[in-house]
């Protein structure tokens, strides 16, 4: 059959049986296809066979080869941060079998590779740096050539060092073996954080994704990609703020800011009243229920603090019952009133910063949403100043064109500078100066987390505003991350920018989303570590500062 004649799926299943030698496999689509389950070969349901008559038969090779070369359970079984490397080894491995025994799929395998290719580049900015690398590694393995939009200082390097394992995965023999090797790569990222390789530090979770780590001291150092997860701090190398000098080196100046190559792409967007009414009243609804009681105690504690606070012994204000008697035995009595102080304890303004990085995608920026409305909605009806920001780092192609002319000019990377090709999408989902909250209904997602940088924008805004008291209260799940940025450097960064803002008399708070990282970075903080509890925590947390003690729920409820 010519292999540009469109097939249904009946021919496409004969093929299928044809191909494994096997007559009871079946053919279907599916959203989670290119998959075998069993019997079962599941195509891309996006895929269509009039018009993508090769892509599908690409596709239909590959699923074939998967079930006749390899161990699907035990890639399934594989780690989560090994997974897509042991997939990327046998996938080749098994490929290339099915070349040796039909050398005519050469065709559609590379139609199968070109649409693979566009999925992936069309998404890419969304992909962890896990996924990147494992994407590396198939191009690798199949002798493709990156993009320039793929070919970072991070993953390069990680190729690099990965390039004796690469030579075996081309000559795997089995799964198992596949898996083996997807484990010696963790295993070597772990060698590197441990700095017996070439004296990098690595970030090392076999559950979760892996990359290179900043080196203060290594003048071949390169940016490298950071993700949400933590450092593994239990490293001697990752103690402080991990930039460690070359062991038996001389000491050498430690760098502690991110510096941006330029400031001149940086977006802010104000959202200010600009959601959907609809979604937001539904939102204020689901928030009320959520944290109510909670700001009606907080309510009530604000009352009794301020209701405590008098100036008696005045000569006009409310009558001071105590002073009737003296008022009526003393005729030249003349400050029988009281008045009430002035309320600092509800002068104060705040301002939530969010992180909106992908790793928040889900359920984690779903209830961030949720909280800054249960938190904005309560303080606004409290009496007290407001501000709910978000931020996030997404990669630009007009600064990306500018870096590509500074190097032209001559510069060489790094140069003191820690961003880029990736400029600052910052949001304003509401405004001091007004009441309008329904763009909170249109808080969601962007791509990387400079908390650094963001963390002194919020801080400019809230301190523009006049108050007695200032309070920045910072939502994360994580550490700071940005595509090209060294991660030891995007932390110190974030350290340095912490004691600044708090040096400006701006009270910090920290609130940990499945992850503990603001213990190390702020000195206020809260873990929430089952979502579903994040609103009341942030509100609790909250009204602990405002009341300037920690215990205020015992004290006066």
């Amino acid at each position: 059959m010519n292999a540009s004649t469109p097939m249904d799926d009946d021919n496409l299943a004969k093929l299928a049986r044809t191909l494994a030698r096997r007559d009871d496999l079946e053919i279907g689509f599916s959203p989670d296809g290119p998959v075998v389950r069993g019997k079962l070969l599941l195509l891309p349901d996006t895929l269509d066979p009039t018009t993508q008559n090769d892509t599908v038969k690409g596709y239909l090779d590959l699923l074939v080869a998967r079930h006749c070369h390899c161990d699907s359970d035990a890639l399934d079984k594989t780690a989560a941060g090994a997974r897509g490397i042991a997939r990327a080894l046998d996938d080749r491995r098994a490929c290339a079998l099915l070349l040796d025994a039909y050398p005519g799929a050469e065709a559609l395998l590379r139609s199968y590779r070109e649409h693979r290719q566009e999925l992936v580049l069309g998404g890419w900015q969304k992909l962890s740096w896990r996924e990147q690398f494992a994407w590396r590694v198939e191009r690798a393995l199949w002798n493709e050539q990156a993009t320039a939009v793929e070919d970072t200082p991070s993953l390069g390097t990680a190729l690099h060092v990965m390039e004796d394992i690469l030579r075996e995965g081309r000559a795997s023999v089995s799964t198992e073996q596949s898996v083996r090797l997807a484990m010696r790569t963790l295993e070597r990222i772990a060698a590197l954080s441990a700095g017996d390789i070439n004296n990098m530090m690595f970030i090392v979770d076999h559950e979760s994704a892996s990359e290179p780590e900043y080196d203060a001291s290594s003048e071949e150092s390169t940016p490298a990609h950071s993700s949400a997860a933590p450092l593994d701090d239990s490293s001697p190398d990752s103690q402080g703020d991990a930039i460690a000098p070359e062991r038996n080196a001389s000491p050498i100046e430690r760098p502690t800011r991110s510096v941006p190559l330029t400031t001149e792409f940086d977006r802010v967007t104000d959202l200010t009243g600009m959601g959907d009414p609809t979604a937001w009243r539904k939102l204020r609804t689901l928030a009320r229920a959520q944290t109510g009681p909670l700001k009606a105690r907080l309510e009530r504690a604000l009352k009794a603090d301020e209701q405590t606070h008098w100036q008696r012994e005045q000569e006009r204000g409310e009558l001071d019952r105590p002073s009737l008697v003296r008022l009526a035995t003393s005729p030249g009595y003349r400050t029988p009133f009281r008045a009430a102080r002035a309320r600092p304890g509800r002068d104060a303004a705040v301002t939530l910063l969010i992180d909106r990085s992908g790793s928040m995608a889900g359920r984690k920026i779903e209830l961030a949403r949720l909280c800054a409305t249960a938190l904005c909605d309560a303080l606004e009806q409290l009496g007290f100043a407001c501000e709910v920001l978000g931020y996030s780092s997404i990669e630009d192609a007009d600064m990306r064109a500018y870096y590509e002319r500074w190097l032209s000019s001559g510069h060489t990377p790094p140069e003191g500078f820690n961003r880029f090709v990736e400029r600052l999408d910052l949001q304003v989902f509401k405004r001091f100066d007004s009441a309008n909250l329904s763009g909170l209904a249109r808080i969601a997602c962007g791509h990387e987390n400079p908390d650094g940088e963001a963390l002194t924008w919020a801080a400019e805004r809230l301190l523009a505003r006049r108050a007695r008291r200032r309070i920045l209260m910072v939502l994360s799940d994580g550490y700071p991350a940005t595509g090209e940025g060294h991660p030891a450097l995007l932390r110190s960064d974030l350290r340095e920018r912490v004691r600044e803002v708090l040096a400006r008399k701006v009270e910090l708070i920290g609130i940990g989303i499945l992850d503990d990282a603001v213990e190390e970075l702020y000195p206020v903080c809260s873990v929430v570590k089952e979502l579903q509890q994040l609103p009341a925590a942030a509100f609790e947390v909250l009204g602990q500062t405002l009341l300037g003690h920690r215990e205020w729920m015992l004290e006066h409820i």
